[in-house]
């Protein structure tokens, strides 16, 4: 696997090398499909470090190259420089500010939709700032997000270890192509909000072993928490909210979260708002402006999304084709949430960690169909999938981790002839590949089932 990737950190340009990235990937995302495959078995016994360093060694191959697939990181430096500055990212679009020094001016030339203010969350943008402070270099903006993504390794062996599941699991993100190139090689900013919302759970379960952590007592047949867990409830709130406001799609995870914490719900929400206040007030009035970016995300960004051309195109509305997928995942969402909660009242009252695994299992499927049915598809918002995969395995989830990259293939025509050329095809295979890896494990599932 470790191969696979020096294989592809050799090309110079991987904007021309899209289908040796599409068959690599599809390699290890193949042997990802065997350490599953034999970990059920029981014939893997990898060790945190083992799993650390090779993630950390994949990840750093790519660490001084040019963001080459995604040009999203010029924006982020661009953002964080302005913060050091001591100016608001929000109070004005790139292109209508004059730059302090040559520097400056080759990095706004390289911002992407410089007319439009920075549409990223203040969390984000104090992560860039952070990141700026590293040499004020792409390297070192890079550098922070990994160490961030490992650090996310680290949270799943936890959460693995406090489910009794075995660490191994944790190969299947911190080993995952989709993890490594969109981190390793882009350094998309997601890989923080994943952070924040797995230290967010981190926090959940607390620091005591799984047989005596999180013992509820019962009073009137309702949950009710020591008074000890209130403190560390509230920063899991906190870290949630960082992780809604580095990229909003955790928002969609809440449901889940408070399906587990039912009673102690009141605690996580106070640190939440606390600390989403704590973010928003530095940024006002201005933020707001960052709206208007987001409405132009909402109403005329597309990419690779099948479910959204295919409805267009039988409308003849792109605007009710969105409206249509809005409905459609409300109702799935709440369709499943609503299926959790059913769960969780079978549940005993001591089974604290078989209910958060249950909800990780229905965030991981909620996520999945939000990639199905959303307008945008890029591949690094697959990165949310690939986090709950060590919880939540699937073969569904498992292809579209690697499908996404599929839709990379307008970066060739883009990168010769300057033409962005996307086509019905590509975004077929990207949502049909997943859903017929479900359909053919259903299938071979319930034939083993049959007798003879």
């Amino acid at each position: 696997m470790l191969l696979s990737y020096c294989l592809l950190a050799l090309p110079p340009n991987l904007r021309l090398a899209v289908p040796e990235l599409i068959g690599v990937t599809a390699v290890i995302a193949s042997l990802l499909t065997l350490v599953l495959f034999f970990g059920e078995r029981r014939c893997i016994s990898w060790s945190p470090t083992l799993i650390l360093t090779i993630a950390a060694a994949a990840r750093l191959l790519f660490l001084f190259r040019a963001p080459e697939l995604s040009d999203d990181i010029y924006r982020y430096l661009w953002d964080g420089l302005t913060l050091l500055s001591g100016k608001n990212p929000y109070a004005a679009a790139p292109a209508l500010l004059q730059p302090a020094g040559e520097n400056l001016s080759g990095l706004q030339q390289l911002v992407n939709h410089a007319e439009l203010v920075t549409i990223y969350p203040p969390a984000a943008q104090l992560v860039f700032a952070a990141g700026a402070l590293c040499g004020g270099s792409i390297v070192g903006l890079k550098l922070l997000l990994i160490l961030l993504d490992l650090a996310s390794c680290l949270l799943i062996m936890r959460l693995l270890a406090a489910f009794r599941q075995p660490v191994w699991l944790a190969v299947l993100y911190a080993w995952q192509p989709v993890a490594v190139l969109e981190v390793g090689a882009s350094g998309h900013i997601d890989s923080a909000g994943i952070f924040f919302f797995l230290a967010s759970l981190s926090l959940m379960i607390g620091r005591t072993s799984p047989a005596t952590q999180n013992t509820l007592v019962s009073a009137g047949d309702q949950p009710v928490a020591r008074r000890k867990d209130y403190p560390r409830l509230i920063l899991a709130g906190g870290a949630f909210s960082c992780a809604v406001l580095v990229k909003l799609l955790p928002l969609i995870f809440l449901p889940g979260i408070l399906l587990v914490l039912r009673r102690r719900s009141l605690s996580f929400l106070l640190g939440a708002f606390f600390a989403g206040i704590a973010l928003l007030l530095p940024f006002l009035p201005d933020l707001t402006n960052a709206l208007g970016t987001l409405q132009t995300y909402a109403l005329h960004w597309e990419f690779a999304g099948f479910t959204f051309r295919t409805l267009r195109q039988a409308s003849g509305s792109g605007e009710s084709a969105r409206v249509i997928l809005a409905a459609l995942f409300l109702v799935a969402a709440g369709c499943r949430y609503t299926l959790l909660a059913v769960q969780q009242q079978r549940l005993s009252l001591r089974e604290n960690y078989t209910a958060l695994r249950a909800a990780l299992q229905a965030c991981s499927e909620v996520t999945f169909c939000f990639l199905l049915l959303t307008p945008t598809l890029h591949p690094w918002y697959a990165l949310y999938l690939a986090a709950f995969l060590p919880f939540a395995a699937g073969a569904a989830r498992l292809v579209l981790c690697w499908s996404v990259f599929l839709g990379y293939q307008v970066l060739l025509p883009y990168t010769i002839l300057g033409q962005w050329q996307e086509d019905d095809l590509t975004a077929a295979l990207v949502s049909l590949a997943p859903i017929t890896a479900f359909l053919a494990v259903t299938l071979l599932r319930r034939r083993e089932r049959r007798p003879e």
